[in-house]
Parts: structure tokens; sequence; C-alpha cells
């Protein structure tokens, strides 16, 4: 399918994809691939094909949240088109994979010349911004062991498996919590027979239960996605 992997990409006017497809370029990103630093110029967008990338907030002292989490449904780099050239995070590959770059210069220019185009990525970014939001309400408002269960679906809906490479430790950076909470709540997990985890492999046995055990964060943010995108 080549750049269809994408959803926004898959959905452009044929003629916008006789524009833009020749000009991007395939890229295999490897695990814990920093895209763009904070405050770094965005030179370049991506559109994830098979991987997933995170967006973080870094601070001062070096300790990172994540803010939110991009895959086949959206682009990393939206500042390239929404009136900025840089952001306070950072992208960093959380799942290894391939995406498509585009530059950003290019990118700006079919933004302000192509309608469709322009609509199709403002209501993928109010999408983003609603995960943004939720994000911020789960980590201040919810348990670890809920904080867990919805990173684990958002992660899922963005893979073709069930199953994730991902240390406990990772996780934890991610979530921007103690290892210990995440080893606790996967231990959960597991004793429910919801998941297994093996050496950096989690894989999710009963999707089912793992969504009833969630907030309702994850449904928030699928339901508006899913209406954005329809």
């Amino acid at each position: 399918m080549g750049p269809e992997r994408n959803e926004l990409l898959a959905a452009l006017p044929q003629q916008a994809k006789k524009r833009i497809f020749p000009l991007l370029r395939e890229v295999e990103l490897p695990i814990r691939k920093r895209i763009y630093a904070a405050a770094e110029e965005e030179t370049s967008v991506w559109f994830p094909a098979d991987c997933i990338v995170s967006l973080l907030y870094v601070t001062l002292d070096g300790h990172s949240t994540e803010i939110s989490l991009v895959g086949h449904e959206g682009i990393v780099g939206i500042a390239a088109f929404m009136g900025g050239d840089r952001t306070p995070g950072s992208a960093v590959v959380q799942s290894a994979g391939t995406a498509y770059r585009l530059g950003a210069s290019e990118l700006r220019r079919e933004f302000s010349t192509d309608a469709s185009l322009r609509t199709l990525l403002l209501r993928y970014t109010q999408a983003l911004i609603t995960q943004l939001a939720q994000t911020a309400v789960c980590n201040r408002h919810h348990t670890i062991d809920q904080q867990l269960c919805r990173w684990l679906l958002l992660s899922l809906d963005r893979l073709p498996t069930c199953q994730l490479t991902m240390t406990q430790e990772l996780i934890a950076n991610m979530l921007g919590v103690r290892r210990e909470g995440v080893t606790d709540a996967a231990r959960k997990l597991q004793k429910l027979g919801v998941i297994r985890y093996r050496r950096g492999q989690i894989t999710v046995l009963d999707r089912p239960a793992l969504e009833a055990l969630c907030c309702e964060c994850y449904g928030v943010v699928k339901k508006e996605t899913d209406r954005l995108s329809a």
C-alpha cells in the first residue's frame, strides 16, 4: 500500500496524492529514535505507517512525560502548519517501524493552497488536542493502573498485532511515574490474565477486560478520533 498505510495520506484526494507522494521519503525508525528535540526547528513532518511516535514534554531536570502519541492515524510535526516552526516538547519513537517524511516547507505550501488537505489536517489536529487534554486529566485524576490501561489501549490501536516491545522503565518514563508503580500495575494485569509480560514484550491477552479496567479517558479519545476521521 505504500504511503496509503498512513490514514491521512490515504484520505487525500487523488490530485493531492499525485503532487505529494513523489515528495515523500520512506524511512525506517528504530525504537527511541528522537525525531526532534524541544525548541528545535521542525524541518520535516512525519507520517507514521506502522511505527508509534510519542510526543513528550521534558523538564529542565531531565524528567519526561508523554502528552500524546501518534501512529498510522496521524502526522508528527503539526507546528509546521499551525503557525510555528518549533514546540517546547520532543518526539521520540516508541515502537519501531516505518514512516514517510515530507519537508515542512512542502507541506506548508500544500496547506496554504489545497483546502481539502487543510481541512483534513485541521480535523486531525482537533483530535490530537483532545488526546492532549484527556492525557492531562488522566495523569492528574486517575490511578497508575488506569493510566497503564489507557496507554496500552492507545498503543494497540496503532499497532498491527497485540504485542508491544516495551520495558517497564520506558513505560514509566512515558507516563511520568515511578517504575515501581508500573511494575505493580503490570503485575496486577498479568495476575488477572489480561496481559503477559516477558523480557520487554507485552502481549495483551484479553482486550475487552483491559477496556473494562480502563478509565473513561481512552473512550473519549477514541470516540473523537473516530468521529473526525469518518
